[in-house]
């Protein structure tokens, strides 16, 4: 896959993740999917503070910085796309678990 321009911090985030874990090429994949969602989401959200939440339309109506509605979106990829490696999942300890009772 192709390195994709990503800040510092995130890049040694990676790098620390790959160095933890035996992960497999699309594990490696999503992950650095991951790292670009995180500094979108970084991104929008510096444009936010910068801008503020709120500005006024040529019309004079209040509107949201559209930075918001990334940030968000980012935000929520990034949580998808870590959820999909799995990385603090454990399995279930087989002697703890026990098929579904149907009628008690």
């Amino acid at each position: 896959m192709t390195k994709t321009k990503l800040r510092l911090s995130t890049r040694r985030w990676i790098n620390k993740i790959k160095g933890s874990y035996q992960l497999e090429l699309h594990h490696e994949q999503i992950l650095e999917l991951a790292g670009s969602a995180w500094d979108r989401a970084l991104e929008a959200k510096e444009a936010v503070d910068t801008d503020g939440a709120f500005f006024n339309d040529r019309f004079g109506q209040t509107r949201s910085h559209p930075g918001i509605d990334v940030e968000l979106r980012s935000m929520t990829t990034y949580t998808r796309l870590m959820r999909e490696i799995g990385l603090d999942l454990e399995p279930p300890n087989v002697k703890d678990s026990r098929p579904p009772r149907q009628y008690r």
